[in-house]
């Protein structure tokens, strides 16, 4: 079921946005090589209840963390722990916090010291692919102009969209309708209206589109191993356009 928010409940969504952007702008400053990703989880967290916050994931569905640290072929779910981050890998943090009712959900790649070309390529078209999604966020456009939109930049650059794994409204509940892909045909699907907020949230590889789940049953990586970049943003539609939410 689409729950539409009002514009008092949009202005309530900012409180726990603006506090997710806060958290992840936080961390920034502590990813380095040999930091582990427990550490900056430990420190998502502390952030988050400092602030009167909840972290969103934590015990979602059972997982067991309040950030998703997702390194290199890692696309999505990666869960913290010993692991120390090192000199060119790309490392995605994926934070969610639930404050006064409501829940934002964000999340950026970052390089770790100094990256290949490669991997800044992927990194840089992941984050222009999802800045043209929220380009076609108006009361306008359908679902399908901004699932469109995300893919054809990315295979314009000869990169392939996951499809396993799509966006999604936000709310009171962390994953509400509708459900935002990131491939599709523009002028399809649900027309976008006003009080809509969802995350678009471009999930790019390297090479193939195909994905598994490790052992762990949360670490999404890809099939063949190669890279995969991943940003997100909660958007709202006020006044028949698109207001990011989470921006810094």
């Amino acid at each position: 079921m689409l729950i539409l928010k009002t514009h008092a409940e949009i202005e309530q969504m900012k409180v726990s946005s603006k506090l997710t952007a806060l958290v992840l702008k936080s961390l920034e400053k502590e990813i380095f090589p040999g930091v582990t990703t427990g550490e900056l989880d430990r420190l998502a967290e502390s952030l988050i209840k400092e602030n009167g916050g909840k972290p969103s994931f934590k015990g979602y569905r059972g997982y067991p963390a309040s950030i998703c640290a997702s390194l290199n072929e890692e696309v999505v779910h990666g869960i913290p722990g010993p692991r120390k981050v090192k000199e060119g890998d790309l490392l995605k943090i994926d934070i969610g916090v639930f404050k006064d009712g409501f829940h934002g959900d964000v999340t950026e790649t970052y390089a770790v010291g100094s990256i290949s070309s490669e991997a800044k390529r992927l990194k840089d078209i992941t984050e222009k692919a999802l800045y043209a999604g929220i380009d076609k966020v108006n009361s306008e456009n359908r679902i399908g102009d901004i699932s469109s939109a995300v893919q054809k930049v990315a295979e314009d650059e000869g990169y392939t969209v996951v499809r396993d794994f799509t966006g999604h409204g936000i709310g009171r509940n962390l994953h509400e309708e509708p459900q935002v892909t990131n491939f599709g045909k523009a002028g399809t699907g649900m027309r976008l209206k006003e009080g809509m907020v969802f995350c678009i949230e471009p999930m790019i590889n390297m090479g193939t589109a195909e994905v598994e789940i490790l052992n762990d049953h949360w670490t999404v990586v890809t099939k063949d191993r190669k890279l995969s970049a991943h940003y997100e943003h909660t958007v709202a539609i006020v006044n028949g356009k698109a207001e990011i939410l989470t921006r810094y």
